[in-house]
């Protein structure tokens, strides 16, 4: 089975009104392949405006969605919220938000399974941290996050796995194609063993720390690499050429 590439653009807390405008008419002016699936994650703020401005061949993800469909959670967004504005996609896991909102392995699957059955799609983020890459347990560490979100869901048809050392994320640093190969021919046999056949050869596990225009295509060429789901180089001209990385 080939698995469409993917690739998935996390503006982080970037942007402003004028910003995201001139950022929708650059999106509107790459080409996107037909074997290539383009999701992009303005802040909440910006989301709807984005949306209504980009071409139908790109998708706008929240980076973030909470796991009640509404009521008293003061700064939260629902996936409910989400599909009415017509979007298809959230964040979740992010190494930012179990960083800096001390979100659990167990919170992110359970945010995961009630992403699901609101119905949208779900970029599930899992990574190490630069002691834990030198402690030689990054194995461990990314089954454990994963291990959680298996335990929440059974059906992953909805859901796109990004390995993203924590390392690598905004630091200039990158994972050689060879290291991050070995950690997605891991998650991929995690899956075959513990969840399904069918999910470890249909599920796209995306690569993501410093990615751009200079290593897209080394990266890409990686068997078990299904794309990327890149930070700072999304909101720049060369997010038109990682669009393009597997071409």
């Amino acid at each position: 089975m080939v698995r469409n590439f993917f690739i998935g653009g996390n503006w982080k807390m970037n942007g402003s009104v004028a910003e995201s405008k001139k950022m929708v008419e650059m999106l509107n002016g790459f080409e996107v392949p037909a074997n290539t699936e383009v999701v992009v994650a303005p802040p909440a703020l910006y989301i709807d405006r984005v949306h209504q401005g980009l071409k139908k061949e790109i998708k706008v993800a929240a980076q973030n969605a909470y796991l009640k469909a509404s009521g008293a959670y003061t700064g939260e967004i629902s996936p409910q919220m989400l599909k009415d504005l017509g979007l298809e996609w959230v964040i979740l896991g992010h190494s930012e938000r179990r960083e800096y909102f001390h979100e659990s392995d167990e919170l992110v699957g359970k945010k995961t399974a009630f992403a699901l059955e609101a119905g949208l799609s779900v970029i599930a983020c899992i990574g190490e941290k630069l002691e834990e890459r030198e402690a030689n347990i990054t194995n461990d560490v990314v089954a454990r996050q994963l291990k959680a979100i298996a335990a929440e869901i059974k059906d992953w048809s909805k859901v796109v796995v990004a390995y993203e050392p924590v390392w690598a994320i905004g630091t200039g640093k990158v994972a050689s194609p060879e290291q991050a190969q070995d950690v997605h021919e891991f998650l991929r046999q995690w899956l075959a063993e513990n969840v399904s056949a069918k999910a470890a050869e249909e599920t796209r596990i995306l690569y993501g720390g410093s990615v751009n225009g200079g290593n897209c295509k080394t990266l890409g060429a990686k068997p078990d690499i299904d794309g990327f789901l890149v930070g700072g180089a999304s909101l720049k001209p060369e997010f038109g050429e990682i669009i393009l990385s597997r071409q």
